[in-house]
């Protein structure tokens, strides 16, 4: 029997605009509709969700809210033939933690289309580690393969590479044999980024070309952006012929300032990753990879263990920007 009550980090705005935050004790009716529930055993900690529990606009519309793009687990409750009970499952995406009450609680109830069976060569933990920056990086690595950037093309870039995106498109491409060039603001990180694969380091503020040219010079086969702004820009004027970057984050800025000389002189490829509503046949197909071809070695590398409590400090954390990797949640036992 489900329980009737369950803990979940809770979100609230009052009257005056004060934004609260914290774990408080929830009743069972009170999650939203859907086909299946899952308990909760791992979750993470992304950027995306430190602005949730800040209760940042652009990302918390309604209260209360409970953030957490991320959630592994496996369901106690279902409608769907496609997911029966005891079914470990992995849910990124779609609306989790944004417009619907996400993964940083006990019992989350999703739409079963929703949800992926866990591979059999992962652990929840592992999924967790991976999570939506694993998700990410995979459909960036996707991307430069469409548009046949190979090892043997030349040395690609990743951006933002200390982050859990950036750190994970390092590991993967050079575990496929790709030339990393890693470029991040975290000298301290140096080290730790050649241990993932990359080549070479290069600072943010040595790889930035802030002169206005439309086209520098040509020296990435391509690239995996997490950053956007002035770093994305720079990264498309800088590449070879036929290049592609895969572009997923805006931290670094919403403008791009580029000609369209990039694109009609060397037929450059800037390729949008949308995580959140990838096609669930293609969602599927990723998942696979990062469970078998693309899983980076030794996830634990990556790992940062915290709890349901001690959120409010590791939120603070990561928007300070004091967190390189990956922070995974544990829920349940």
């Amino acid at each position: 029997m489900l329980p009737s009550v369950f803990a979940a980090f809770v979100v609230e705005k009052d009257k005056a605009g004060q934004i609260t935050a914290g774990v408080q004790r929830r009743h069972y009716d009170e999650l939203p509709a859907g086909d299946v529930v899952v308990q909760v055993v791992w979750t993470s900690l992304n950027y995306k969700d430190a602005l949730a529990a800040t209760g940042h606009p652009g990302v918390t519309r309604r209260f209360p809210h409970v953030p957490g793009i991320d959630a592994a687990g496996y369901v106690v409750e279902s409608a769907s033939p496609d997911f029966p009970v005891g079914t470990a499952v992995i849910a990124t995406g779609h609306e989790l933690g944004v417009e619907r009450w996400g993964g940083w609680s006990e019992l989350i109830r999703l739409p079963a289309e929703w949800l992926v069976r866990l591979p059999p060569t992962l652990t929840l933990e592992e999924a967790m580690l991976l999570g939506t920056a694993g998700f990410t990086a995979a459909q960036g690595v996707m991307a430069l393969q469409r548009s046949e950037i190979l090892p043997v093309s030349g040395p690609v870039v990743v951006t933002g590479a200390s982050g859990g995106v950036g750190s994970l498109s390092v590991a993967m491409l050079a575990g496929l044999g790709y030339e990393v060039v890693a470029v991040s603001g975290k000298p301290d990180r140096g080290e730790w980024l050649r241990d993932l694969g990359a080549r070479r380091v290069i600072g943010r503020n040595e790889f930035l070309q802030t002169a206005e040219r439309p086209l520098l010079k040509s020296q990435w086969s391509g690239g995996i952006d997490t950053v956007g702004g002035e770093m994305l820009s720079t990264l498309v004027r800088g590449l070879m012929h036929r290049g592609c970057v895969a572009a997923c984050g805006v931290v670094g800025g919403a403008e791009l300032l580029l000609t369209v000389y990039p694109f009609i002189l060397r037929g450059v490829t800037l390729a949008g990753i949308d995580s959140a509503w990838c096609p669930d046949s293609q969602r599927q197909r990723i998942w696979h990879k990062l469970a078998t071809d693309w899983k980076p070695e030794r996830l634990d590398r990556w790992r940062s263990e915290t709890t349901l409590d001690e959120l409010p400090g590791a939120v603070r954390r990561i928007l300070a920007g004091e967190i390189a990797g990956r922070t995974i949640v544990r829920i349940n036992r």
